[in-house]
C-alpha cells in the first residue's frame, strides 16, 4: 500500500519551485525529527542518561580494551570495581568471572558485524550511538546518546590529517565526540560518571594489518585469517569487516583525553602490559591497591 505522503509529495513538485520543495521537504523532515526527539521513549531514553552523570563522584574506574596483551591478563580482580568494556570484549565474559560495569559499541561495522551477539548481552548497561539504533534494538539495557558531529562532518574532519583534533566531552546528555576509537568514547564515558581515576588496560596501541593497506587512510577491510591484533582469534576474525585503526588519529584524541583530565584534576593512567601508546602515564597492573 502507497504511503500517504507519495501523492502529496506529486503535487508539491508540481507546484512548487525546485528551492520551495526543497524547504518543505526539509522542514517536513526537521519535524520528524522533533517527533522522535521528544517521544515518550526519547526522554525516558534522556532521563536515563542524566542519571549517569557524577553517578561514581571520585571513585576509580577500568577501562578494558580488546588488545592482545588481555590474554596475558588475570582480571577477576576487577569484579567489584567500575569497568566499562566495549566491542567483543563479550568473547571473553566466561574467563572475565563477571560483567562489566558499562559496555560501550561506536563504530557501524562492529555494530553490524557483532549484533546479534550484543543483543544477547543482558544485565550490563549498554550505550550506543543513536545513529545504531538501525541495527542494535532497544531493550531494558540499553541507553543511546549523540556521536558528535554529525556522520558527514566527522568524515570530513578525519580526512584532514593535519588538522584531526577531537573536542572531548564531560557531558553525555549532551553527546560524546568521535576520536577514532572506542577507548576515547569509555574516557568520555568515564569522566560523565565522575571517575577521577581511570586506568586502561589491554591498549596496545598496536595492529598487524595486510600489507597492502594503507595505515593513513580510513577503508574498510574483510578480514582473511584469524585475528591477532585482538586478544582472540575471533574478534575480528575470518570474513569480519572493519576499518582500518587510524593509530595516528587515535594519538591525537588521546592527547585531547590527557590535557583534559589534568585540566579537571582526573587521572588516565596506562596499565597495560608492553603496548605502544605512551601518550599516558604508566604503572604495573600488580601494582594497583584492591578494593
Amino acid at each position: 500500500m502507497r504511503s500517504v505522503k507519495e501523492p502529496i509529495k506529486n503535487v508539491a513538485r508540481r507546484v512548487l519551485s525546485d528551492d520551495s520543495y526543497d524547504q518543505l521537504i526539509g522542514a517536513y523532515a526537521k519535524g520528524l525529527h522533533l517527533v522522535e526527539k521528544y517521544s515518550i521513549a526519547s526522554l525516558q531514553n534522556s532521563r536515563r542518561l542524566r542519571r549517569l552523570r557524577n553517578r561514581y563522584p571520585g571513585r576509580r574506574c577500568f577501562i578494558i580494551a580488546n588488545g592482545p596483551s588481555l590474554a596475558q591478563m588475570d582480571l577477576t580482580c576487577l569484579k567489584s570495581e567500575i569497568t566499562i568494556g566495549s566491542n567483543g570484549l563479550f568473547l571473553i565474559f566466561d574467563k572475565l568471572g563477571f560483567l562489566p560495569t558499562f559496555y560501550t559499541v561506536q563504530d557501524y561495522l562492529v555494530a553490524e558485524g557483532f549484533a546479534e551477539q550484543i543483543q544477547q548481552v543482558t544485565g550490563i548497561t549498554k550505550l550506543f550511538p543513536r545513529e545504531l539504533e538501525y541495527c542494535l534494538a532497544p531493550d531494558n539495557d540499553t541507553i543511546y546518546f549523540d556521536l558528535l558531529p554529525d556522520p558527514r562532518q566527522r568524515y570530513l574532519d578525519k580526512h584532514k590529517n593535519d588538522n584531526f583534533r577531537p573536542k572531548f566531552s564531560d557531558r553525555l546528555e549532551r553527546g560524546a565526540f568521535d576520536g577514532c576509537t572506542v577507548t576515547y568514547l569509555n574516557l568520555q564515558l568515564a569522566c560523565y560518571l565522575g571517575c577521577r581515576q581511570i586506568y586502561l588496560i589491554g591498549l596496545d596501541h598496536q595492529y598487524q594489518l595486510p600489507s597492502n593497506v594503507d595505515v593513513t587512510r580510513d577503508a574498510i577491510i574483510t578480514s582473511t585469517s584469524d585475528d591477532t591484533s585482538h586478544f582472540h582469534p575471533n574478534y575480528f576474525g575470518k570474513g569480519f569487516r572493519y576499518t582500518t585503526p587510524r593509530v595516528d588519529q587515535m594519538e591525537k584524541a588521546y592527547i585531547v583525553a590527557r590535557d583534559f583530565a589534568t585540566r579537571k584534576g582526573i587521572e588516565i593512567i596506562n596499565a597495560t602490559k608492553g603496548g605502544a601508546l605512551e601518550v599516558f602515564s604508566r604503572v604495573n597492573f600488580e601494582d594497583i591497591g584492591r578494593t
